[in-house]
């Protein structure tokens, strides 16, 4: 049984990692892509949008399908799924074609997303302790792997076709392998353990998890924000070089990562509400110290705290709606997810708007409201009594 939980928990890295990696090419072939296809940065806008709209798709209707069919046969559909589409933004050659690609992309990665995250919910309840948050850092090194992939092979002028072909391959090659890993519903109970509860899937998303869904809409939210305004923020606010200004994001994105390898250890030694309350509280201190920093050094630790203190939150709420009820914990995973996406598209479309009445660095205030709420409903991710028993153990924590 442990031999086998091991194999699912590493198989489960494996395609967070693979979904970063695969997202990643995508991102850092862009510009290649849209000049390749003869678009403007407008056109390109309204075209991810279809990239939003897929996934969000792809969510809502992966939840009730790994719920009823189980993770062990959705992931591997949604990964391969995922793995071939990559491909199809890099033969695209006008508006329309791209489009299209963008779409079943965005489906791909929804389903991937949300089934993968409905797995971890199993490894996580076999295991009895926090295991989430470490497999959303996999999906943030998957993210820096490409990077480091898609600069070599722009360096050799590979064509993104021929980039995004190979990487298709090798994606399916991973889901593949790892899928005989995945686990059987039956293997995330330990001898003694109490099995999850028989429901009836067809059943309404309970408040609860919709309030989850909220958070996570306002975390990720901020999430979104600094991915595209934080070094905007430097170069425009501070009057950084560009070169500096990109550190902003940097920062950012490092802290979330280092924090993510460590929140699980942390969340297991002081409780899921422990790390959502005081992460939410530094998040909102860090970005009101960058907002309002005269000083660059300064606003690069601000946007680094910032990144620390969001590090460990939305793996909070993804496990507390998975173990909310194990019976239907893909379809409360896609509320999740859904609203949560939702949010990192919204938040840089929110910020650019409010600049035409406030400066920039003020309308960061707005993701700073987010995390004081999130902070003072951080009760909401006290474990349930269907939690797995080190979890529930957290819940008498005064935390």
């Amino acid at each position: 049984m442990d031999r086998n939980l091991r194999a699912g928990r590493l198989a489960t890295f494996a395609y967070f990692t693979l979904n970063g990696f695969l997202m990643g090419m995508w991102i850092v072939h862009v510009p290649v892509i849209e000049h390749r296809v003869g678009i403007g940065h407008a056109l390109l806008g309204w075209l991810l949008l279809l990239l939003g709209a897929g996934a969000f798709a792809g969510m809502q209707a992966t939840g009730p399908l790994t719920d009823r069919l189980g993770a062990r046969t959705v992931v591997p559909l949604g990964a391969a799924l995922c793995s071939a589409a990559v491909v199809l933004p890099g033969l695209a050659t006008n508006a329309w074609t791209l489009g299209a690609a963008l779409l079943v992309l965005g489906v791909g990665n929804g389903c991937l997303d949300v089934s993968m995250n409905a797995h971890a919910v199993q490894v996580e309840h076999g295991y009895r302790r926090p295991v989430m948050s470490a497999f959303h850092a996999a999906f943030s090194i998957g993210g820096v792997l490409a990077a480091l992939v898609g600069a070599r092979t722009l360096s050799w002028n590979w064509s993104p076709a021929t980039t995004l072909g190979a990487v298709a391959l090798a994606g399916l090659a991973v889901t593949a392998l790892a899928a005989p890993a995945l686990l059987r519903p039956a293997d995330a109970h330990r001898p003694g353990a109490a099995a999850a509860p028989v429901v009836n899937t067809r059943h309404r998303t309970p408040r609860h998890v919709w309030a989850l869904a909220t958070l996570a809409l306002m975390i990720m939210l901020c999430e979104g924000v600094a991915n595209d305004w934080s070094a905007l923020h430097l170069r425009t606010v501070l009057d950084a070089p560009a070169s500096t200004a990109a550190l902003a994001y940097g920062a950012f994105a490092t802290t979330m990562t280092l924090g993510r390898l460590v929140a699980d250890r942390v969340a297991a030694r002081v409780g899921p509400v422990a790390v959502l309350r005081h992460g939410a509280s530094v998040a909102a201190l860090g970005l009101t110290a960058a907002a309002l920093s005269p000083w660059i050094p300064l606003a690069l630790i601000g946007w680094a705290v910032f990144g620390a203190g969001l590090s460990g939150c939305v793996p909070q709420l993804f496990s507390a709606a998975g173990h909310t009820d194990q019976g239907a914990a893909g379809t409360n995973v896609s509320r999740v997810a859904g609203l949560g996406y939702l949010g990192m598209l919204a938040g840089p479309a929110v910020i650019g708007p409010l600049t035409h009445v406030l400066p920039l660095n003020l309308t960061f205030f707005l993701p700073v409201l987010c995390c004081v709420i999130a902070a003072a409903a951080a009760g909401i991710v006290r474990p349930s009594r269907h939690a797995p028993a080190r979890l529930e153990a957290e819940a008498v924590r005064p935390w």
